[in-house]
């Protein structure tokens, strides 16, 4: 890890910049394979899935048997623990609902809210070297309990033509019965258009990476809508000597070996902290399974000290994590000041990988910067908002000549005769 001591406040756009590739190195591929899968439907999105996936499929749809065989592949103890997993992110979920509001703005004017959940919905999730089987559970338990009526997953088949078991298990755990094997740029596309397979669909759920990140964002273009442009995944940690050094080093790592493109960064007010995290991650890394993984990511990330907590909190701010942890003397500084992150993790006890899995909040978050306009997945991210009103003679007559005024300052004439005409009905009464 790169170390920088009291950066310059001119050198912290560059610090801080993501290692991932610009939009447009990466648009002409997406656009080129958005036009092929309208054009071509199923015929395309099966095209790809050889070329990218490296299987040639007959049917993209998964199996009822397949699906039977996948919950018998996988040991109690995971099932239970998913099962586990599930009951919590429920639960917090559950705790998002909210009632109706309704309002009396004037007298006669009444005006309320209600929610209605987004009817069709793909949920995207990643395969490849680690299938996010939690991502499964963390987009599909919130539109189940939004009531989505029509739920749509797509997932990366492995060369056999097969999803990961325990993605499979995971939708069975959470009733979705559309499983499609179909990943990367085709999956959101085919979500996007519809195919004679593949439904199209409202809103699409899931990270990916910076292929599905752009995919997503030019969905848009098309009327679909996005929960955010979730990318590759990255952490920043705020530490100084109270923090478990061992602790903090396997909370990077953790984040590191999710791809190449991770990012993870240390921001400390304390010279020794950063010293003995290098040593622990010196000593974790040749441990990891993904070892090679990780110590890509770990090229692109730094350890920054700072002289302050003032000046820690303005460059957490700046640089906007997707995952941030707290462990300092003063946890409260940060909890009460940081404005751009997408979730938080307070103490040395809160590792990230439990928002990952069983904690209850939910890990699908704005990566990239996006958490300074953008939340994580959460219930309303499933729902609409739909206002109504109802205005009674009294109530047309109290604010009748203010829309009439209004209207009529705007050059909007046959807004005011809307208003006018139901006036002068009240006065022959």
């Amino acid at each position: 890890m790169k170390k920088i001591i009291n950066p310059q406040k001119t050198a912290w756009v560059s610090m801080l910049k993501r290692p991932t590739q610009t939009i447009e190195s990466v648009e002409n591929t997406v656009i080129s394979i958005f036009d092929d899968v309208k054009r071509n439907g199923d015929d395309g999105v099966k095209r790809y899935t050889e070329i990218f996936d490296g299987v040639a499929l007959d049917d993209l749809c998964v199996s009822t048997k397949e699906i039977s065989a996948a919950e018998k592949a996988l040991s109690n103890e995971l099932k239970e623990a998913m099962q586990q997993a599930k009951k919590a992110i429920e639960k917090f979920h559950l705790a998002q609902k909210t009632a109706n509001v309704f309002v009396e703005t004037v007298e006669g004017v009444e005006c309320w809210q209600e929610k209605r959940p987004i009817q069709k919905v793909g949920l995207y999730i990643p395969g490849g070297t680690a299938p996010l089987f939690s991502s499964v559970l963390m987009l599909a338990i919130p539109a189940q309990i939004a009531g989505c009526k029509e739920v749509v997953l797509c997932s990366p088949p492995n060369k056999k033509g097969e999803i990961n078991p325990a993605i499979l298990y995971a939708a069975q755990l959470c009733g979705i019965d559309k499983i499609l094997k179909v990943g990367g740029i085709q999956a959101i596309a085919g979500l996007t258009f519809g195919t004679e397979t593949i439904p199209k669909v409202y809103k699409i759920f899931g990270p990916g990476n910076q292929y599905v990140t752009v995919a997503k964002q030019l969905a848009t273009k098309y009327g679909v809508a996005i929960d955010m442009p979730a990318g590759p995944s990255e952490l920043l940690i705020v530490a100084d000597d109270s923090a478990n050094a061992s602790f903090v080093a396997s909370d990077l790592l953790s984040q590191a070996e999710h791809g190449t493109d991770s990012q993870v960064i240390l921001v400390s007010t304390s010279m020794e902290i950063l010293k003995e995290v290098e040593k622990e991650i010196e000593m974790q890394l040749p441990l990891l399974s993904r070892k090679k993984i990780a110590e890509k990511a770990i090229a692109n990330s730094k350890l920054i000290f700072v002289e302050s907590k003032e000046i820690a909190i303005e460059i957490i701010n700046e640089y906007g994590p997707e995952h941030f942890i707290v462990c300092t003397n003063d946890n409260d500084f940060y909890i009460e000041n940081v404005q751009n992150a997408g979730s938080v993790f307070i103490g040395n006890y809160t590792p990230e990988s439990a928002g990952d899995y069983a904690s209850g909040t939910n890990h699908t978050l704005p990566t990239n910067g996006y958490s300074k306009a953008y939340s994580g997945v959460n219930l309303d991210s499933f729902l609409k908002s739909i206002t109504f009103q109802k205005i009674s003679e009294k109530g047309i007559q109290n604010i009748g000549k203010t829309i009439e005024l209004m209207a009529d300052a705007e050059g909007l004439t046959a807004h005011k005769n809307a208003v006018t005409l139901r006036l002068n009905s009240l006065k022959k009464l």
